[in-house]
């Protein structure tokens, strides 16, 4: 299987569960990595036989800026649904949803989950 990466892309959005989440909103930080036979796009050199990677971002942008959930879980399960759903080239997917500033206290660098759907081998 091919992969086509999309890293560290950058939003804004107001997920979580505490108050102060879904008020004043927070940074998340995206990868996103689609499983595509990228051979045909290859050889034929055309569009058409990948993914668009403008299309892919405004996805994802469209839901980390959208309707807030609680759970980052939520967010990057709709993330991968999305993904899924309107790129049929797309076999299989793995979202790594960062949050880099969670309101809980303690000394680290980030939280993160990362989930994979569909085929990925």
């Amino acid at each position: 299987m091919d992969f086509i990466h999309v890293n560290d892309m950058e939003f804004y959005g107001y997920h979580g569960v505490f108050p102060e989440e879904t008020k004043l909103g927070q940074r998340f930080r995206l990868t996103v990595s689609l499983a595509v036979d990228l051979k045909r796009a290859g050889e034929t050199d055309e569009l058409e036989h990948t993914v668009h990677y403008g299309e892919v971002y405004e996805t994802c942008r469209s839901i980390i800026e959208g309707e807030p959930k609680k759970l980052v879980e939520a967010v990057a399960e709709d993330v991968a649904a999305a993904i899924l759903a309107g790129f049929p080239l797309v076999k299989g997917i793995r979202v790594l949803l960062i949050k880099p500033d969670p309101p809980i206290p303690g000394h680290y660098k980030s939280v993160a989950i990362e989930l994979t759907r569909g085929e990925f081998a």
